[in-house]
């Protein structure tokens, strides 16, 4: 298996610890019963609820790009310096973003959102 083909496992397994991270919090925040029900009628988010409900959209979002350049690359045959340091850039960023969103950091969340940003770019360059 390559190294973007890892990558791209190891991002979704940040996404399924992602989610449960969101779940967890907003079953602290609103109650059990509240989660397992039809949600209509949910209080305001905790602060931390709110933001793990964004950090997993988010990594979503970046997942939406990443993985169809590394499946292609993949069913290309093609892994090359750029596609491995654009897949291990993004997988890296991601948990760091992830961790500095979920800490509260806001002035350095957005450098590791540029990083990964950057590591999709340089695959879809590779491919291009």
């Amino acid at each position: 298996m390559t190294i973007e083909l890892s990558m791209l496992i190891y991002s979704v397994a940040l996404l399924v610890i992602l989610i449960a991270i969101q779940a967890t919090a907003g079953v602290l925040a609103q109650g059990l019963t509240a989660m397992a029900g039809a949600r209509d009628n949910l209080g305001e988010p905790s602060t931390f609820q709110a933001w793990s409900k964004r950090v997993a959209e988010n990594h979503k979002e970046g997942l939406l790009v990443f993985a169809p350049l590394v499946l292609v690359a993949a069913a290309a045959g093609i892994s090359t310096e750029l596609t491995v340091l654009g897949a291990q850039l993004f997988f890296y960023s991601r948990v760091a973003h992830a961790v500095v969103y979920l800490a509260g950091w806001p002035w350095i969340r957005p450098l590791f959102w540029a990083i990964g940003l950057v590591g999709t770019l340089l695959i879809l360059f590779a491919l291009l």
